[in-house]
């Protein structure tokens, strides 16, 4: 269901694959949500957000050292965007988790926030630093 489509590829290899690892854990999160045999998801739950907080950083540094690489002039406020999603990443709380009754609920708004994220910023602001090297 969450996949790379053709229209999020920015044609640079590496961030593509990034981007890809990163709608692999969006639908790993959403097999979570799903998955009918896991009444207690705190434990898969805190590994996909940990996974997500190191690999968001990870990608991020690499796509800011890119743009830097190319001398992108909207690099600050690309940055800015990187440093409020891993704000808000962080606000995924492992201690709310242990509440089986709402983890569906945490689940659910994590997984909406990074699909829309992930979507919208590849589809906008990653873009624009593409179309300024073109």
């Amino acid at each position: 269901m969450y996949e790379m489509k053709p229209e999020y590829f920015t044609g640079i290899e590496s961030i593509d694959q990034e981007h890809s690892r990163l709608f692999e854990l969006a639908q790993e999160t959403q097999d979570l949500l799903t998955d009918p045999l896991v009444y207690d998801k705190t434990e898969k739950l805190n590994s996909l957000i940990s996974e997500l907080i190191d690999y968001t950083k990870t990608h991020f540094a690499h796509e800011e050292a890119f743009m830097r690489s190319i001398h992108y002039a909207e690099i600050d406020s690309h940055m800015v965007l990187h440093r409020k999603f891993e704000d808000n990443l962080m606000q995924f709380d492992p201690d709310c988790l242990e509440d089986v009754d709402n983890q569906n609920e945490i689940v659910e708004k994590l997984l909406g926030f990074l699909i829309t994220w992930l979507i919208d910023h590849i589809q906008r602001m990653d873009m624009q630093y593409i179309k300024s090297i073109k």
